[in-house]
Order: structure tokens, then C-alpha cells, then sequence
């Protein structure tokens, strides 16, 4: 099997790109290497045999054509995405172009691909589409969690262009027939995640002596999923989901940020002594617009039908995260020549 994956070059999509190969699978990342992309976090498998990489950007109609014509995949994983809450308020327009009309464009090309396909690769090919929990909105701490037939109540710029996303798979199924899934993930983290996102921000603010910037008084809730996690998840919907279904992927570990940040501070005190206690560098700023309360997802459906459970505590992925990102300053320091270097609000 053969999978173009889209945003193959980020954070999540490098994963997926890991573990597809470590499967046998042949794999081409199509990835614009925009801020949140880099080939650093393709170093170890760009060049294996089975791997290929195009630039190029998902709204790019001919662009996407012409890739597909060339690999002739028998899937697709589209996660090629805007995903920076923050960037979204300040410039939400770049998000509907990648999230809304990139997303209509891969559907478009696909449908041309899959529709000239022949009767056994046709029967075969999929769309899958990764999703976020953030287009349901926001969860009380007493809600239960967002399942598959949560109501879309987006909040954000960011997870209102996820939701219209989300739209566009649908209505390429219900008027084409195009054999789609899609999954709605929780927080990932983990090795090689954009230094502007939460964890990476307070791990390498902490280890730096800076202050750690926490929104509001901490007190908001996300269901963290480990990236390893995640991609394995979304191999196993491909391999087994059913054509049309939608399944929610979580952690099952959810944490108030501030829980989170002195999770963190406290493995820095045990890695890096020097600088205990680190959560003294803790400072509460002021609070993001529309910053939702709580997100969670019930993987009910995802384990009942398809067996797949998440394998990380949050406890042991965290540690490993810290370290990871200690043990690499190289990979650090590409991004700081790029402009980015840990301090700028990431925060939940």
C-alpha cells in the first residue's frame, strides 16, 4: 500500500510518516514547509527506501494533480493544516485558505484520482481526514465527553475552518460516494513538536531560566494523546474503519494546564537539579479570547469496534518528552534560526 500524507513534514504528520514506514508501507509527504513544517522532522526516514517528498501546497489544484497522477497512491491522510489557536486570532484568513479550500482541493483532486481508478484500486482507496475535538467547542468539568455525535459549536477562527473542513468530507461522500473517514483527535504532544505549542513552550522557557507563561489561572482542561499514540490510531481507522464513520481519538488523560506545567517542571527538577524548583518561574498572564474550558474525547467507539487504545501515560510520554527535548538542541536550534524559540504564548 502506497499513502500520500499530507502536512507529512509537521508534527503529527512526521509520526504518521514514522510509523507508516516502520509498517513497510511506501509513503510520499506532500508538505508546503510553512512555519510549522520542517524537513528536520523527516531527517531519519526522508531518504529510506519506500519514502518520497514533494513540495507543494494542498490548495495548489494542479500541483495536487499532478502528484497524484505521478504516485498513483492508494490512500490519502490529509493533516495538512493551520492549527496554532493564537495565529488563528490574529490572522484567521491564512486559516480558511489552507483548512477550507485546501481541504477542497484534496477532495476535488481525489475524487478525479479515485473515480479514474480501476474497479479493484478504486474499491480500495480511502480519504481520511484528521480532525480536532476543538470544533465541538467547550466542555464544563462536569460534561461528559465529546463522542462522534457531539454537536459542532466551534469557538475559535481555528476550529471554526476545522469544522468547515469537516463539512467538506462529508458533503464529497454524501454527493460523490468519495470512501472517506474522518477522526477528531484530542491535544497531542511529544517529540518534535512546534516550539510555539504548550509543552515545548514550557519545557524549553523552564530549562532556560525563563518564565513559564500560564493563561488565566491554569484552570483549563484538555485530554492529552501522546503523537505515537495518535499516528497508530490513525493507521488502524485506515486499515479497519468503516467507509463514512467518524471516530474520536483521546488520550484518556486529562489535566488542568496548570497540572500540566508543574507535571513538567517537576521532570526538570529531577533531569536538571540545577535548576529546581522550576515551577517558581510559573507566571499567570492574561487569557486568551474564546479560550475554551475543557476538552474530551470518549474513545468508546474507537476501542469497541477497532481495538485501539492509547499505550502512553501521560506521566511516562511527559518524561520522555522533557527529555527528548533536552537530548536535542540541534533540532532546537533550527527552529530558533527560524524565528522560533519557545516563548511565544503556545498555550492550550
Amino acid at each position: 500500500m502506497k499513502l500520500l500524507i499530507t502536512g507529512g513534514a509537521g508534527f503529527i504528520g512526521s509520526a504518521v510518516v514514522r510509523r507508516a514506514l516502520d509498517r513497510g508501507l511506501s509513503v510520499v509527504t506532500l508538505d508546503a514547509l510553512t512555519y510549522s513544517g520542517s524537513l528536520e522532522n523527516l531527517a531519519e526516514v526522508r531518504d529510506q527506501l519506500g519514502h518520497a517528498f514533494e513540495h507543494a501546497d494542498i490548495s495548489d489544484a494542479p500541483a495536487v494533480a499532478a502528484i497524484l497522477d505521478k504516485h498513483q497512491p492508494d490512500a490519502i491522510l490529509n493533516l495538512a493544516a493551520e492549527s496554532h489557536v493564537d495565529r488563528s486570532i490574529d490572522g484567521p484568513l491564512a486559516f480558511m485558505h489552507t483548512n477550507v479550500t485546501g481541504t477542497a482541493v484534496m477532495l476535488e483532486a481525489a475524487r478525479r484520482y479515485w473515480q479514474a481508478l480501476p474497479g479493484d484500486r478504486a474499491e480500495r482507496f480511502r480519504f481520511q481526514h484528521i480532525s480536532t475535538d476543538e470544533v465541538f467547542g467547550s466542555l464544563e468539568p462536569g460534561d461528559p465527553a465529546f463522542d462522534e455525535n457531539s454537536r459542532y459549536q466551534p469557538n475559535s477562527p481555528y476550529a471554526a475552518s476545522k469544522a468547515g473542513s469537516d463539512m467538506l468530507v462529508r458533503a464529497w461522500r454524501e454527493t460523490h460516494g468519495l470512501p472517506t473517514l474522518l477522526t477528531n483527535c484530542s491535544n497531542n504532544y511529544g517529540p518534535r513538536q512546534h516550539p510555539e505549542k504548550l509543552i515545548p513552550t514550557v519545557i524549553l522557557n523552564a530549562a532556560a531560566g525563563r518564565p513559564i507563561p500560564v493563561y488565566g489561572q491554569g484552570t483549563n482542561i484538555r485530554d492529552w494523546l501522546h503523537v505515537d499514540d495518535h499516528a497508530e490510531a490513525l493507521l488502524t481507522v485506515l486499515e479497519r474503519g468503516r467507509v463514512g464513520q467518524t471516530y474520536g481519538v483521546g488520550g484518556a488523560a486529562e489535566r488542568t494546564n496548570i497540572d500540566l506545567v508543574r507535571l513538567i517542571c517537576a521532570e526538570l527538577d529531577r533531569l536538571r537539579p540545577d535548576g529546581a524548583p522550576h515551577d517558581r518561574l510559573i507566571e499567570f498572564v492574561t487569557d486568551r479570547p474564546g479560550h475554551d474550558r475543557r476538552y474530551a474525547i470518549d474513545i468508546t467507539k474507537i476501542d469497541r469496534d477497532l481495538g485501539w487504545r492509547p499505550a502512553t501515560t501521560l506521566e511516562d510520554g511527559i518524561a520522555a518528552t522533557v527529555a527528548w527535548y533536552l537530548d536535542n538542541p540541534a533540532w532546537v536550534d533550527s527552529w530558533r534560526a527560524r524565528g522560533f524559540g519557545g516563548d511565544r504564548l503556545g498555550l492550550g
